[in-house]
Formats: C-alpha cells, sequence, structure tokens
C-alpha cells in the first residue's frame, strides 16, 4: 500500500482529456504501459451506451469528491499523511514554521529537499520506511521487513535543472464496466530547490502502480480519521512540544546573583513547601549545565551560564566551612547555595551548604568532582582553555585532589566514605566504598589530569594522579565486577585464606550472598556491585556508578558491553514502565529496618530504595551511545516520553515497575527536565558524546599477580 503526505493539502484530480507527455524512462508494467498508450490518443474499443453513462456517473461523482476533498483540506493547516504512507510529497505552499518545533522547522535545504522524517524506536538511527536522501536520490524502503520497493512500486524521482513537477494522468480503460475506476499516478521531480524557492505544485493523479482508488461510498471523514490514527504527526508534534516546554521551564528555573544566570533551582512545585529545593545543588546543575552546552551553537543555548557556575562554587570553596566546633577540609565544595537579599545592606548575598543542613550532616563527596567533570565538558565544548587554566581555577582542582589523594592507613586505592554523602543522601547501606563515588573519582582524576598544568607542586602531583588511576582501575576491574561466572566462584569461595596468594581476598562468606542475586543474574551480562570491603560485598545494582564507569572507562569494553546486556535482560526489572531504577532490588522487612533505621521516605520500590528517577536517562543514554547500543536508550526515552510531561516532571516514581508517581516527589524538578533535554540532544547529535565522555587510556598498565588456586 502507497499513499501521499504534503505539508499543506492533498489535491487529487482525475483528468481525462489531459494533454500526455512523453513517457517516463522508468520502467513500468505492461499494463501501466498499455494505459499511457491508452492515453495518448490511441483508438480504445466502443463501449455500449450503459457503460458510458455509468463511467460518466463516476467520473461525476469523483469530481465532486475532488471538490469536497480540495476545499476541506485547505482548511487545514495541520500535516496529512495516511496510514499507509511510504514517502512524501511536497506542494508548493507557504511553509508553516510555527506549527512544527524549531528544531524541525528547516527542512528546506540548497539544492535539494531534507525530508521530514521520524526517527525509529529501535536499532538504526534511520527511519524504518524512509531513509534519508543523498545526493537527491531517497532510499525507499517498505514498512515491513525493510524490503525495497520495486520500479513498479514506487515513484521515481529525478533531479533535473529548470523544471517544476509534472504529473501525467493514466487512465485505464476497463471492457467491464462493473469493475472499481481505477487509477494510476507517476510523479516525477526535476526541480532544484533554493531557499528562496517553495516547492511547485504537484496534482497528485492515480495510478495502478501505487493502487489508489475511490470507494462508491467514499467519505472523507474516514480518510482523515485514518491519517489521524497513524500517530506518526502527531507523535512528533507531541514530542516536540514536550521539548519545547522542557527548555521553557528550565530557563525559569535560572538563578541570577547580580543579573548574572548562576545556575538552575533544584524544583519549581508551586503546590509544595519549598524546603531545600529553592538552592542550586552541585550535583542537580550537572544535567542543565550541560544541557546548556550541548545546545549552545542553537537559539536558546548558554553557555555562560555554566561558566559562571563554576567560579561561582569555586569562589565558594574558599569560605570557611564550619559544622559545630569543626572545620572542613579546605578544598571541600559546598552542595548547594542560594541568593538572598539583604534588605539592611540594600545587596544580594550568598548563603553556601557544605553539609550542615543536610540530613545526617554530611559533607558532599561528590560535589567536588561533578565540578571537576563539568569544568571539563565546558572545556572540550567550547574550546575555552582560559578557564580551567586559570590560577583560581587550578588551584581549585589540587584542593579537591588533594583531600582525596593525602595519605592515611588505607590498604586499598578506592575512596573510604560515609553514609549519605552522595546522591543518595540518606541511610541506605553505601558507607565503606560505594561503587558511585569510586566511579566519580575516577572520573575526576582523568579529567584533572587531561587539565592540570605541570607548574609548581603540579608535576608531582600529576603523577601521584597516574598511580593512583592505575591503582583504582585494576582494583574495580578485579574485586567489582560480578558475572555468572564469578558469582559461581564467590559461592564457592574458601574462607579464613592467609598470605598474599588468598583467592578470597576480602574473606567474603558465601552464605552472605542474597538468594535474589542468583535468580537476577543472566548467562549474558555482568555489572559491578554497589561496594566491596573486609568480609562484606553488595550486590545490589547502582545504576550511577555502572554508568559512569562506562563513560569514563573505568569499566572495559568487554564489561561494558555486558552491562548494556544486563540491562536488555532485566529490563522490567531495571527499567520497568518508567526509566530508571536508581538501585535494585528495594530493601525490605528485616533488611529495611536494620539497614535504613526505619526510614519513612526510603520505604520499599520509593526514593532511593529502589524508587524510578527519570533524571538518570541522560546517564543511561550517553552510556548506550558510546557502548554503540542506542536503540537501549531510545526505547527508555520513549517510555519517558508518554509519561513525565503529562505528570508535572516529577523528582522519582514510587513502585516496582515506576508505576506512581513518588508519594513525596516534587513536580517539575528540574534535574527530571534537563536530564530528559540531555538525552535527546545526544540520541538527535551522538556528536555531543565526547563532551561527557573519556576513551579508554592505553597507557594504564594493569599489573599482573599471581594467585592460588583455593577451590
Amino acid at each position: 500500500m502507497s499513499s501521499f503526505t504534503s505539508l499543506n493539502f492533498l489535491e487529487v484530480t482525475n483528468e481525462a482529456g489531459a494533454a500526455p507527455r512523453p513517457p517516463s524512462s522508468t520502467p513500468f508494467s505492461e499494463d501501466s504501459e498499455k494505459e499511457v498508450e491508452a492515453t495518448s490518443g490511441k483508438e480504445v474499443e466502443p463501449v455500449d451506451s450503459l457503460n458510458l453513462i455509468g463511467l460518466q456517473q463516476k467520473e461525476e461523482r469523483t469530481t465532486l469528491i475532488e471538490e469536497q476533498l480540495s476545499e476541506t483540506l485547505e482548511k487545514e493547516s495541520d500535516v496529512v499523511s495516511e496510514k499507509s504512507s511510504d514517502f512524501i510529497v511536497f506542494r508548493k505552499c507557504k511553509f508553516a514554521e510555527n506549527s512544527l518545533p524549531s528544531q524541525e522547522k528547516n527542512i528546506f535545504k540548497d539544492d535539494g529537499v531534507s525530508e521530514y522524517v521520524e526517527k525509529p524506536s529501535s536499532g538504526s538511527l534511520e527511519t524504518d520506511n524512509v531513509k534519508s536522501i543523498h545526493n537527491g536520490n531517497p532510499s525507499l524502503e517498505s514498512r515491513e521487513g525493510g524490503t525495497p520497493y520495486t520500479p513498479e512500486e514506487k515513484c521515481q524521482d529525478s533531479v533535473g535543472n529548470g523544471e517544476s513537477y509534472t504529473s501525467q494522468e493514466e487512465n485505464e480503460s476497463s471492457e467491464k464496466p462493473e469493475e472499481k475506476l481505477k487509477k494510476t499516478m507517476r510523479v516525477q521531480s526535476n526541480e532544484n530547490i533554493s531557499d528562496n524557492t517553495s516547492v511547485a505544485h504537484t496534482s497528485l493523479k492515480s495510478c495502478a502502480s501505487v493502487g489508489t482508488g475511490f470507494e462508491k461510498n467514499f467519505e472523507l471523514n474516514s480518510i482523515l480519521s485514518a491519517i489521524r490514527s497513524n500517530g506518526f504527526l502527531e507523535g512528533r508534534a507531541e514530542n516536540g512540544a514536550m521539548v519545547e516546554e522542557a527548555w521553557e521551564t528550565l530557563q525559569k528555573s535560572y538563578v541570577y546573583y547580580k543579573g548574572k544566570p548562576v545556575g538552575t533551582l533544584a524544583a519549581m512545585d508551586p503546590t509544595a513547601e519549598a524546603l531545600n529545593y529553592n538552592q542550586v545543588f552541585v550535583r542537580d546543575f550537572v544535567p542543565s549545565g550541560l544541557a546548556c552546552l550541548m545546545r549552545s551553537a542553537s537559539p536558546g543555548g548558554d553557555p555562560v551560564i555554566v561558566k559562571n557556575f563554576l567560579l561561582k562554587t569555586l569562589h565558594l570553596q574558599g569560605w570557611e566551612k564550619r559544622i559545630d566546633n569543626f572545620t572542613l577540609g579546605e578544598g571541600v565544595m559546598p552542595a548547594s547555595f542560594k541568593v538572598l537579599y539583604d534588605s539592611h545592606r540594600q545587596k544580594e548575598t550568598l548563603v553556601a551548604d557544605f553539609g550542615g543542613s543536610a540530613i545526617g550532616r554530611v559533607a558532599p563527596v561528590d560535589s567536588g568532582f561533578w565540578w571537576i567533570i563539568l569544568l571539563r565538558s565546558y572545556t572540550k565544548c567550547t574550546q575555552d582553555y582560559t578557564l580551567s587554566e586559570m590560577p583560581e581555577v587550578q588551584r581549585g582542582m589540587k584542593l579537591i585532589l588533594n583531600l582525596c589523594l593525602s595519605d592515611g592507613f588505607d590498604t586499598f586505592p578506592t575512596l573510604l566514605c560515609a553514609a549519605g554523602c552522595s546522591m543518595i543522601d540518606r541511610r541506605m547501606g553505601i558507607y565503606g566504598y560505594p561503587i558511585e563515588i569510586q566511579a566519580l573519582f575516577y572520573f575526576a582524576l582523568r579529567c584533572s589530569r587531561q587539565m592540570l598544568k605541570p607548574e609548581r607542586d603540579g608535576k608531582e602531583l600529576i603523577e601521584r594522579i597516574d598511580k593512583r588511576i592505575t591503582a583504582l582501575s585494576y582494583h574495580i576491574q578485579k574485586y567489582y565486577w560480578l558475572d555468572f561466572t564469578q558469582l559461581n566462584n564467590i559461592y564457592r569461595y574458601k574462607t579464613e585464606e592467609y598470605s598474599h596468594t588468598a583467592v578470597n581476598k576480602f574473606n567474603v562468606i558465601p552464605e552472605s550472598i542474597p538468594d535474589w542475586v542468583f535468580d537476577f543474574m543472566p548467562l549474558r551480562g555482568g555489572y559491578l556491585i554497589g561496594n566491596v570491603s573486609p568480609a562484606r560485598m553488595d550486590f545490589r545494582w547502582f545504576l550511577v556508578g555502572n554508568c559512569i564507569a562506562i563513560l569514563s572507562s573505568l569499566a572495559t569494553p568487554a564489561q561494558a558491553t555486558a552491562i548494556m546486556d544486563l540491562i536488555e535482560e532485566r529490563w522490567e526489572d531495571l527499567i520497568g514502565e518508567m526509566p530508571l531504577k536508581i538501585v535494585y532490588p528495594a530493601l525490605e522487612g528485616h533488611d529495611w529496618r536494620t539497614v535504613t533505621g526505619f526510614d519513612p521516605k526510603n520505604t520499599r520500590w520509593s526514593y532511593h530504595n529502589g524508587g524510578t528517577w527519570p533524571a538518570l536517562i541522560w546517564l543511561l543514554t550517553a552510556a548506550c551511545i558510546k557502548n554503540g547500543r542506542p536503540q537501549i536508550a531510545k526505547r527508555a526515552i520513549e517510555l519517558m516520553e508518554q509519561r513525565l510531561s503529562k505528570n508535572g516532571w516529577p523528582e522519582y516514581y514510587d513502585g516496582k515497575a515506576g508505576r506512581y508517581v513518588g508519594k513525596q516527589a516534587r513536580k517539575y524538578q528540574t534535574w527530571s527536565i534537563s536530564g530528559y533535554l540531555v538525552a535527546k540532544l545526544m540520541i538527535e547529535n551522538p556528536a555531543n558524546l565526547p563532551i561527557l565522555s573519556l576513551e579508554e587510556d592505553k597507557r594504564i598498565s594493569m599489573p599482573k599477580l599471581t594467585r592460588s588456586i583455593s577451590f
């Protein structure tokens, strides 16, 4: 089946007396050649008067239908597309740009026509039924199975010079008057289109090769309803409206200090008390900053806000940080800040939170890492190296790194952390060496390695970074990795091993392996577990840590592929009806009571305890694109687009499948909005990936250790 799409209106005519033109070189079937001969003035066998009257009546009815169709569709401003449409024909018209999303307005290019096409929901980044035009030659494929059309099944377009669209009507002479009047169509394009030249009128004639025919009981409304029920154009318009709404809401969240944008509010829910959601969180601003950077080349993009944010938080780092009678380290970055107006002094002031106002009074370990990562993204995107080379910025990076690289009692290269020091800022059993912090630590080390200058003490610091990167990558890849084979090995571990040749390095008791992990682990796939410390392995899945490990190349290419395999194999558990699970599985019963301390906000499958966080979609999308699996991200984005905007951009969802808006979720959560925008920008233009991704460093050498066999 074939049908036609026009950007303004569709016109079908039946001109039996139209002057013929020379037949095209395009091959047609023998029946089509006979029809051409019939319309070229050759004699046709006479028919009796009854047949002639019947044909005339059909012709009159067709003319009436044409007039109704033309009048109705001229009033319609929507793009009309029939359900079985496999290609697009443009009419000469004034293109209604305002009716389409901004990124889709410019569909007419120099020296050709770019088709307005929806991207597919799986696999390829090209559409499944219309491929993009290359050198003026469109490649058409059928919707089912990707089988190319034969010449008899499609209208061939050719590009010439100085000719307008022409079409020839080919009416079939029928020996049986009771058969339906068949129509054929042939369209030939011979026009170069420039910005100041609109597309010429094209009257679409019916032809046997397309198989379009009018039924006796033809109704215009049924055609229009069938067009709209296709959902293609409405889906595109709806998604475009969602993106436009997201950009507008994001810009409304801007926080200004002395007339300059310095960040975005955490949320703008008018129905809930502000609490600390009226502040600029360092962690939450990262996707907002990335969205502004990726859109910096187009209207609405604003890399200046990222630069202002980086400088303002760097200024706050230099403040004295005191909680009760204890002073925090000089390099600690704030968790958040807000702008207040001092009516007495008649000026704006900044108020920063370094953990003193946070739940549990824990300093944010991840804020400094996110600051370094965003600084590198800004430099990579704008090519503005002056910012990272400023002495103040160089000093800020060194202060953060000195906190993490200082000597202590550690026997592992991982970073020891308290509970609540990252995105999961409540008691959830992540104390020790959580994978999220270790992956961010590694990412920040590699970003700093690229930006630090070797002057003065910089050279010594770079050497310390190189040593730590090597040790940390080996430790994570070796002891945090879990797949079916490794799980079986741990299941068979012997305990109480001594000496450096021990296999069970951390003396993990096999009986401590939770029952759920045996069913959760597929034969194909694997992941980096949540925590590894003496006699303890946290087997839970943490999305942020695994995605950051892929983006920073902390995970090996084989491990990154296995993580993507796991997401596909356990889609219902990790994605469900709304992306994405921050942690899996949820703590329940006795574990929930002992680990969370009866936390009423972290009940099972809610908030940080197995809740669903749409804001994390940008991390998954970036990891999928880097691993060559964009179809996974596209599938997740399509799930989000069904509900996220309609539900008011909530902070999180509850339930095992993420079906319900979170019981305490704020609406219009800014990083839910910006996370979606970053995901869309990367899917539409994968060239944005290097802004937030690092390739594998071949210089990192893995030490070769010999281990004894203890099982």
